[in-house]
């Protein structure tokens, strides 16, 4: 009654209704403002979160590759260039105005949107769409293989390091994907700031355990592996690829701009947010370099040529077997919060389309109160349920036909470094800052693109003849 009276009404009375329509905008915003409690430390979290997980896992592996002044360097080199571009991206989450701008960009693809257009906008969707889910392929296959690390080394311990002591993955990766399907059905991401702070300190635990068993090998030893070249192999063609291919893992290992802004939405004002969300990342870059740098660093001292691809699940660690599983286990918790933080921007992004382009269907947009015996009651949409299940299912599918870790890792970081972490945020910059052609600082960022590219395409097509290697061997 209600709703057909203000329709009636509507041509009579259009400044009441332009009223009535800002200030309900402004109750919207209100809302969102008190809900939005995050701070330094959770976003630290969330970030620490969505970086560390499968990548830590293969840096010893890439450092083996580099060598001992190339392998550390370029963790560095990534870590600056990672910061640098949330730097500039951190200012695109309000419009105009950096520090008081009145629109809030909730997500990467919207800032892209206000600054740079709807055709930029779709372009970088797709880059989005495809990172967002290669990094869930990524975690379910990381997950499968820690899982299957934890029964390897309980079977090694029972009957001994030479038993066949083979497991397959898919029993693993369905059983992560089915677990996935539950948590998918968090409404949003800030429902799940808990599974990031969980998450975090199992990164922190299982990665401090990984930089152990390095030094305590190293101990064991007597002496430092390695070479200043890395490892040698049969061919210059085969080095090269090598190379490649650990450049796409380091580049996995590092950036968090696809999911940056969703953070950044997190966060309680005042301060600014983009204050906070700088103070957050150097923070996060310092602790994931230093992490980063010492995992790669010992596991490559510890077996120098024979430097296993993962870590924690390859062969040497089998002693103390019990440390050994409950790293394990600290990976698969952290890669089951890991995967929700970069599957919910992806969720989110599909939900509003698919929202906005039918907005009477009461499919898409109806939720349900259901209470089931022994949890508290949660809300359940028909589009949030159907559409996410098809995502875990997807993911899960294709990491059963490719479950090459370092592999897949290598492609993923290649394909999403220079768009998404260098290329769109800088073109960001230049129209908030209104920065002009051949300037200085122009220039300077030119160059920084053009840099960055030639090193991603040299990862991805390195890391796509290892996929396509490892498939066909």
């Amino acid at each position: 009654m209600v709703e057909a009276s203000a329709d009636a009404d509507h041509h009579q009375t259009p400044l009441l209704l332009h009223k009535e329509g800002e200030e309900q905008q402004e109750e919207e915003e209100a809302k969102c403002y008190v809900n939005r409690t995050g701070n330094v430390w959770t976003a630290v979290s969330h970030i620490i979160t969505g970086v560390v997980g499968s990548g830590v896992l293969s840096l010893a592996w890439s450092v083996a590759q580099l060598g001992w002044i190339a392998g550390p360097l370029a963790m560095l080199f990534f870590a600056s260039i990672t910061l640098t571009s949330t730097f500039l991206l951190c200012n695109c989450y309000r419009t105009p105005d950096p520090e008081l701008g009145p629109g809030r960009n909730r997500s990467y693809l919207e800032a892209v949107d206000m600054s740079l257009g709807k055709k930029s906008a779709r372009f970088c969707g797709l880059f989005i769409q495809i990172t967002l889910f290669g990094v869930g392929i990524a975690y379910t296959v990381t997950s499968a293989i820690s899982i299957r690390a934890i029964h390897k080394s309980n079977c090694y311990h029972k009957e001994g390091h030479q038993a066949a002591c083979d497991y397959p993955d898919t029993y693993y990766m369905l059983i992560f994907g089915l677990a996935q399907i539950v948590l998918s059905q968090a409404p949003d991401f800030h429902n799940i700031q808990w599974l990031s702070v969980v998450a975090a300190i199992m990164s922190f635990f299982y990665s401090f355990v990984g930089f152990s068993l390095g030094v305590a090998q190293v101990i064991e030893n007597g002496y430092v592996k390695g070479s200043l070249t890395g490892i040698e192999t049969s061919s210059p063609v085969e080095k090269m690829w090598l190379v490649s291919q650990a450049l796409g893992d380091i580049a996995f290992a590092y950036p968090y701009t696809l999911i940056l802004i969703e953070i950044q939405d997190t966060l309680k004002s005042p301060p600014s947010e983009n204050q906070t969300m700088k103070k957050a990342s150097t923070i996060s870059s310092i602790i994931i370099t230093i992490f980063y740098v010492l995992c790669g660093g010992f596991g490559y001292a510890a077996f120098g040529e024979a430097t296993p691809g993962n870590l924690l699940t390859g062969f040497g660690f089998y002693e103390p077997y019990l440390l050994i599983d409950f790293a394990n286990a600290c990976i698969v918790i952290h890669l089951v919060g890991g995967y929700q933080v970069y599957s919910q921007p992806l969720f989110g992004n599909v939900e509003r389309w698919i929202s906005e382009k039918y907005p009477d269907s009461g499919f898409i947009n109806n939720e349900y109160s259901l209470k089931l015996p022994l949890i508290p009651a949660f809300r359940l949409n028909l589009l949030r349920l159907s559409f996410r299940t098809v995502h875990v299912v997807c993911t899960t599918s294709i990491a059963m036909i490719f479950p090459y870790f370092n592999q897949v890792i290598g492609v993923l970081g290649a394909v999403n470094f220079w768009p998404i972490t260098i290329y769109f945020p800088v073109e960001m910059y230049f129209k908030q800052r209104n920065i002009e052609a051949w300037t200085t600082k122009w220039v300077m960022l030119r160059i920084f693109t053009i840099g960055c590219f030639l090193v991603t395409m040299f990862a991805l097509v390195g890391s796509i003849e290892g996929l396509i290697s490892a498939k066909l061997s």
